[in-house]
């Protein structure tokens, strides 16, 4: 499954890029973002990753897919299916660490 496959990608980079929290992790969400050719405003970025990660801490989307589909009308136009999960692993990276396993069951799924 094609999916399955960009998210163990996803969550490899997730965790090969992790860094020790910075002053500011919106501008650091924001290079990390660019790594992936993913532009945009910063604080909309921002805040579109901390959503991602609310509705992953309250249960509104119950997998990575749900998430990637919430994500993917939510960036700019062009934005590709391996960008939304791109920016899935970097949302969970830098807001929620937490909810890394999301991205390690979508990894094993398929």
């Amino acid at each position: 499954m094609k999916s399955t496959t960009l998210a163990a990608a996803v969550l490899g980079l997730a965790v090969t890029l992790a860094s020790p929290a910075h002053a500011d992790p919106d501008t650091d969400f924001a290079r990390e973002l660019h790594t992936y050719g993913i532009y945009g405003p910063r604080d909309y970025n921002a805040w579109l990753g901390k959503i991602v990660c609310e509705r992953l801490d309250k249960g509104v989307d119950g997998d990575a897919a749900k998430s990637v589909r919430f994500i993917t009308p939510n960036l700019q136009k062009g934005t590709n299916q391996a960008q939304a999960w791109q920016f899935l692993g970097a949302s969970v990276n830098t807001y929620c660490p937490d909810k890394r396993p999301v991205l390690e069951r979508a990894a094993q799924q398929g």
